[in-house]
């Protein structure tokens, strides 16, 4: 719901997609959740809701609050250190309307990474870097968990030769605002995103796509717009 992004009820959280230059490419960390609590048995990237102490004055932008939860969550979960002036701002993510548990999420992306991958054993059982399309393909084969924010972030994530056109990409498109409805179709569950012709708010082309179905693996993502 529109009204959603300053909803002061609908609780929020930061995620920090961590990258680095690998052997054939731009790879992204990756940690697995427990088989327990928030995304049990799931891959994500660092990450958790915002505290109290993220706050230095009630009127600051959320973003710039959730920025600071991100390095903090980061360093907590993985015992890497990041600068929270050098992530960049790649998403929001508002969920469907009526679950239960609704969380807004910013998703940032973060390159100059300091210290030694030391995990919390009470936030990841493992962690990995690896390329956006090789993790795509595991999920489609079902050999890993992952959350629909996750999976289209990867996605778009995916194709760049290198982590300075990575970067360079993630700067030139900007924020993107993910507020989501939720349809069944014939073929199962379809997450619907503004662009999508049966999204509602603004007219447009019939033909035109931004959505994920996710009824089979591997899941489908069409953006049209």
């Amino acid at each position: 719901m529109p009204h959603d992004a300053a909803d002061p009820a609908v609780p929020v959280a930061a995620t920090v997609i961590l990258l680095r230059e690998g052997p054939s490419g731009p790879e992204v960390l990756m940690i697995e959740r427990p088989d327990r609590g928030s995304f049990a048995g799931a891959w994500v990237f660092p990450g958790g809701k915002l505290e109290d102490v993220d706050w230095t004055a009630d009127d600051e932008p959320e973003v710039d609050v959730a920025r600071r939860a991100g390095v903090r969550e980061t360093r907590e979960e993985t015992g890497l250190s990041l600068d929270p002036a050098d992530l960049v701002t790649v998403s929001v993510w508002d969920p469907p309307p009526g679950l239960p548990l609704r969380i807004r999420t910013w998703f940032f992306a973060a390159s100059e990474v300091k210290g030694d991958l030391v995990l919390s054993p009470h936030e990841a059982v493992a962690a990995e870097w690896g390329r956006p399309e090789a993790l795509l393909e595991r999920h489609g084969r079902g050999q890993m968990t992952l959350y629909p924010p996750t999976w289209v972030t990867l996605h778009d994530l995916a194709g760049q030769a290198d982590l300075g056109s990575l970067l360079g990409m993630l700067r030139l498109t900007g924020l993107r605002r993910f507020e989501t409805i939720a349809r069944r179709s014939e073929s199962g569950p379809v997450l619907l995103w503004a662009g999508d012709a049966e999204y509602g708010a603004a007219a447009v082309e019939a033909s035109a796509r931004h959505r994920l179905e996710l009824g089979a693996l591997p899941w489908v993502y069409t953006r049209s717009v």
